[in-house]
């Protein structure tokens, strides 16, 4: 029966060792998120680079439908003043051999009428062809821009393959060395832990005081309760933050 008495004792783990294998899990965990931290900004700057670029590609393709439009539209002007330029020349042979005055002015009057077709369709040709200009130096603009944005987007994606194939290994081990020291914890006040973890902003569920006061929200600690905390005889969380206290020298660091 002694003998049973003292196996079970030397099997029980003081508070004080829970916290400190509580706080060495968590400097592991923390440590995971700062890899996921490093990592979680290149894929956004990634996610980023891909949606301007699909957005100045479909800037590209209506400039260029633009392009067209007007390209369509000039020649179309052109047609009218070739037309309305036979028109006139076929009237000036009409008027070589009117009959009588009406004829003549009939003749006249669609003379001009064409005159001012071709005058006006000259105008709206030197508008469109300003148009076009314009639109080349957008679409080389856009060009430029795309081209810039895809060297960027293939540096980007580099620099997060490289970081993701070095800091994959490096978090697989930490992730092994978490697993054995939360195995070596009860899972009640893993759980416990792991629910405070959540709710923090920083992730941190156990955090050590510093200079009186807790080292998640930093809001001061009474006197009494920094002298319980430094003894470690028992699990003690901050009333403002519901963060797990730990003295910097149970947790094996210098305050």
């Amino acid at each position: 029966m002694a003998t049973k008495k003292s196996t079970k004792k030397e099997k029980e783990i003081s508070v004080e060792d829970k916290l400190r294998t509580l706080y060495k899990l968590q400097m592991y965990l923390s440590d995971i998120d700062r890899i996921k931290t490093l990592r979680g900004e290149l894929p956004l700057e990634v996610a980023d680079l891909d949606d301007e670029i699909a957005g100045l590609g479909t800037r590209i393709h209506k400039f260029e439908l633009d392009a067209k439009e007007i390209e369509s539209s000039i020649m179309e002007q052109k047609l009218k003043t070739e037309t309305s330029k036979a028109k006139i020349e076929k009237y000036n042979t009409q008027l070589e051999n009117v009959r009588n005055n009406k004829e003549f002015d009939h003749l006249t009057k669609e003379v001009e009428f064409e005159t001012l077709e071709i005058e006006l369709a000259e105008k709206r040709t030197r508008e469109f062809g300003e148009k076009q200009k314009e639109l080349s130096v957008r679409i080389a603009e856009a060009n430029n821009q795309l081209k810039e944005k895809k060297l960027d987007l293939d540096h980007k994606r580099k620099e997060l393959d490289d970081i993701v194939s070095e800091t994959k290994a490096k978090e697989e081990k930490i992730r092994d060395k978490a697993k054995k020291v939360e195995a070596s914890i009860e899972p009640r006040l893993v759980t416990a832990f792991r629910r405070i973890r959540k709710n923090a902003r920083n992730g941190l569920g156990i955090v050590p005081i510093q200079r009186g006061a807790c080292g998640g929200c930093f809001n001061k600690i009474p006197p009494q309760r920094q002298m319980d905390i430094k003894m470690g005889k028992k699990i003690i969380v901050c009333e403002y933050c519901g963060r797990i206290m730990v003295d910097p020298e149970i947790a094996g660091i210098a305050e």
